[in-house]
């Protein structure tokens, strides 16, 4: 078995090879040809923690993948990062470990972040006036890189709570030829953008709905656990396309499940990305609607990526 480091893989993994692999994995989910059995999902709520187990596999690869993922919020003041996890991939043919990949966390940061380049090319507005950015962590930075290739838009407006977090993401954001204002005002995030990302572990609504402007996208990545919620389950009712990439687990937790519970979307109304992106269902169809990207993490984003980040480590 091949073990590989954060550094090796972070160093060879080819980004544009990923998101092109991760795109196949939503499809092939979408058309039913992977096995992905139900999420592990454990709750630290003293430590302000938790982990989940994901496992898939496509039909006819060679290999398979379970990840273990953690993430632990209140680590960055202890001065660790908040979140940790590796890879294992094992041969579909015999059943014997392929790989260990031991990216503390960062492979699940990555294919979270090329997931919402994915959505955002998919189903974004065709003008961006204004980026929206609500989290000032780790991921909200990924995905801003992320998101450069798909808009020249450079007005950026950033919620957060902690002041020095703000200002650190806007010295980062900057550097990136980003013209930033930061708030502790969600409020002025719909306002002043058409492209939002929410990438915190709120487990409240942090997105009113009536502030959210026609023809906005949203990528709501956040509520990848139970009792997790960044919008307002009026907007979702709002929405005129909900894109998921699982009905399945977006019914169950994600923005979506709070929506369905209380009788205000059915499940029927969600559309699976994998759907969009093959041209088997359509997405934004004009520049009024507001669209809803609900991404609670498949694991076969984590199998697509681990795939990449193999070869590209063993050519090394």
């Amino acid at each position: 078995m091949n073990l590989y480091t954060q550094a090796q893989i972070m160093k060879s993994l080819n980004i544009q090879q990923a998101t092109a692999l991760i795109e196949e994995g939503f499809i092939a989910y979408a058309q039913g040809r992977v096995q992905i059995p139900a999420v592990q999902s454990l709750q630290f709520t003293a430590n302000n923690g938790d982990c989940c187990v994901k496992s898939a596999w496509i039909s006819g690869d060679e290999v398979f993948s379970v990840r273990v993922s953690a993430g632990f919020y209140d680590n960055p003041a202890k001065g660790l990062s908040s979140n940790d996890g590796l890879t294992l991939v094992f041969s579909a043919l015999t059943g014997k470990p392929v790989a260990l990949l031991q990216d503390g966390g960062w492979l699940t940061s990555m294919r979270t972040a090329l997931a919402g380049q994915i959505v955002a090319r998919a189903m974004a507005p065709s003008t961006v006036t204004g980026i929206g950015m609500v989290g000032a962590g780790d991921q909200a930075r990924m995905q801003l890189e992320q998101l450069m290739p798909v808009t020249g838009c450079r007005r950026l407006t950033v919620y957060g709570r902690d002041p020095q977090g703000l200002m650190r993401y806007r010295e980062f954001a900057e550097a990136l030829g980003f013209e930033v204002a930061t708030t502790h005002y969600a409020q002025d995030v719909a306002t002043h953008s058409n492209l939002i990302i929410t990438a915190t572990p709120s487990r409240e609504a942090i997105i009113a709905s009536d502030w959210v402007r026609p023809g906005t996208h949203i990528t709501a990545l956040g509520a990848d656990g139970p009792g997790k919620q960044e919008l307002d389950i009026h907007l979702m009712a709002r929405a005129d396309v909900i894109v998921v990439d699982s009905a399945e687990q977006c019914s169950q937790y994600g923005e979506s499940a709070g929506a369905i519970k209380v009788g205000l979307i059915d499940k029927a109304r969600l559309v699976a990305v994998g759907s969009v992106l093959s041209g088997d269902r359509p997405g934004r169809q004009d520049d009024r609607q507001i669209t809803v990207a609900d991404l609670t993490g498949l694991g076969v984003q984590d199998t697509q990526i681990a795939k990449c980040a193999i070869a590209a480590c063993a050519n090394q």
